[in-house]
């Protein structure tokens, strides 16, 4: 048997809730009804009553009650033996009484029959010349409990069109409530159409009612949508380039192989072929430790070292490593650290971030300029820049260039201005020591690099070393 859709659920819970509440309001109205319809003929029988018990005990000799002919209305003189002392002249038969509570304080009341005729009756206590007395006033039932019967013929009749006019309700305000929940479905189904089949992903769901739940959800599954769309065209261009990066070297290995094995070599040429697959095989390398660390900063679970270091001895360490590469292009590195900086961190991974703009510099920096190193502690941070002469870069791929293996457009020489993934690896590294990076740039004068990291007072660092002067290399 097929699952019912919610919609015939949610209907058939409605219509039930909705029965259940007429069926107890009827039966409430009803019980309330038929109580009250006798307790408005006993106060009437007790009213009616009153007057002709006070002319009876002004005039105990006179006989007021056989003289009474009232439309509708019914008396007996009783003794406190049944019986009948006087009646009303209208009043043919006898009234059969059930039962008669001689001792009875209070007026009591009862259904009685008269000639064929339900009455209602009320036996009122009095005292007449000292003597006890019931004076029974009696009036038909017959179209008071009429009405009882009324209600209970309409409220069978109301029932079942109240049931029906309920289920019409339910079915189109549920329709109507759950139509936004059917466009999700579709929307959903659309786009994971459009995924498979690698087209568009991401339209915005229409939100009809944007304050009540489905409208929340509506635009909670769009913000949902929008992110995912995102990370959906952002993982299918950093496949896109990691494959294109990843081709050039493999090529490169590829060809140098099938070359090598083509004929004998001579050692020297051995030699030469590794040296090439040695170079090949570190850009792989860098590359695949570069991914693995953007990958751990995603899932953020980059874990870094918090180890008492001088910022400005790292610094100096990676000037010195990349002081060779300056050389050849007879570019000078001028450092000023004119202060030691204590501070807790990762070594290593502060050591790569300074190498990624020291290299970045020194490629895109033409020969005989300089690089301007310098750190400043200043309002709680410790600003590191680094300030190149070299290409620049214009002001709408600035936004870009920390963007995995983005591409600027090529300079006058034809090199692309940035790749790879050393500036998003950066920006994970500082992101990570809870700093962040900034970058000013001009196409023709050059770029300026700032590593802004926050002042960690806690750092135990056992004095060493002098304060660093300014020194230039090259």
């Amino acid at each position: 048997m097929k699952r019912k859709t919610l919609r015939f659920r949610m209907m058939i819970l409605f219509c039930s809730v909705v029965s259940a509440l007429l069926g107890a309001s009827y039966l409430v109205f009803w019980g309330l009804l038929a109580h009250e319809i006798p307790a408005q003929l006993n106060r009437q029988l007790v009213e009616t009553g009153k007057p002709v018990i006070a002319d009876i005990s002004a005039e105990p000799n006179a006989h007021d009650v056989d003289r009474l002919d009232i439309p509708g209305e019914f008396f007996e003189l009783l003794d406190f033996n049944g019986s009948v002392l006087q009646k009303s002249n209208n009043l043919t038969v006898p009234i059969s009484f059930e039962h008669i509570d001689a001792a009875a304080a209070r007026p009591s009341f009862q259904v009685a029959q008269m000639g064929g005729q339900t009455v209602r009756v009320a036996l009122i206590p009095f005292r007449q010349a000292n003597q006890p007395r019931l004076l029974a006033v009696a009036i038909p039932t017959l179209g008071t409990y009429r009405v009882i019967d009324s209600f209970a013929r309409i409220a069978l009749i109301l029932f079942p069109i109240s049931l029906l006019l309920t289920a019409g309700i339910s079915i189109i305000y549920v329709g109507r409530s759950l139509e936004p929940i059917a466009a999700l479905t579709q929307h959903a189904a659309s786009m994971a159409k459009r995924v498979t089949n690698s087209q568009g992903f991401w339209e915005p769901l229409p939100i009809t009612s944007p304050h009540d739940e489905l409208g929340l959800l509506a635009e909670t599954f769009n913000q949902l949508f929008r992110g995912v769309d995102s990370a959906v065209r952002q993982l299918r261009q950093f496949v896109t380039d990691a494959s294109h990066e990843l081709r050039t070297p493999i090529a490169v290995l590829h060809g140098e192989t099938e070359l090598l094995l083509s004929k004998p070599r001579t050692s020297d040429q051995y030699r030469e072929t590794l040296s090439i697959f040695d170079d090949e095989l570190k850009k792989l390398t860098r590359m695949v430790e570069g991914l693995f660390t953007l990958s751990m900063a995603d899932a953020g679970q980059l874990q870094l070292q918090r180890e008492p270091l001088y910022l400005n001895e790292v610094l100096e360490e990676a000037c010195a490593l990349v002081y060779s590469r300056a050389r050849t292009k007879n570019i000078a590195i001028v450092r000023e650290l004119e202060h030691e900086f204590p501070y807790s961190g990762d070594e290593a991974f502060l050591h790569e971030l300074f190498l990624i703009f020291l290299d970045n510099a020194i490629k895109y920096s033409p020969n005989d300029t300089s690089i301007h190193v310098t750190m400043l502690q200043h309002d709680g941070t410790i600003r590191i820049s680094f300030r190149d002469q070299g290409i620049g870069i214009s002001a709408e791929q600035l936004p870009c260039i920390f963007e995995r293996f983005y591409r600027a457009s090529p300079d006058r020489s034809g090199e692309p201005h940035s790749g790879g993934l050393g500036l998003a690896i950066a920006q994970a590294i500082v992101q990570a020591q809870g700093g962040s990076i900034e970058c000013q740039s001009e196409l023709g004068i050059g770029s300026t690099f700032s590593v802004i990291l926050p002042v960690v007072s806690d750092a135990k660092i056992d004095t060493f070393g002098v304060a660093k002067q300014k020194l230039i290399i090259g």
